[in-house]
């Protein structure tokens, strides 16, 4: 396939995410099944953790009682809790 997993050896894991969360053991082990496969065959990117921090704003929402939420998908460095960050283009 285009990116390079095999699908004729990938893993299939029979799983529930909303029995999980309405409190179903099994189904809770199921999706720890999940990400344990997840872990295994996908590939942890590359990422550029020592570039500065990068992500392009995709979407903005306002929400009541939160303010003003951006979305958008980080391309490299890394931001941490209360770090402070600009977004360029906006003006005050």
């Amino acid at each position: 396939s285009s990116p390079e997993f095999d699908g004729d050896n990938a893993p299939v894991v029979r799983f529930s995410a909303l029995k999980a969360l309405e409190g179903a053991p099994v189904w809770a082990a199921t999706v720890a099944d999940l990400m344990d496969k997840v872990d295994e065959f996908v590939p942890e990117p590359i990422r550029e953790t020592e570039k500065p921090f990068l992500m392009p704003v995709e979407d903005v929402f306002t929400i009541t009682g939160r303010g003003t939420v951006i979305t958008g998908r980080v391309e490299r460095g890394i931001l941490h809790p209360n770090d402070e960050g600009e977004i360029v283009g906006i003006k005050e």
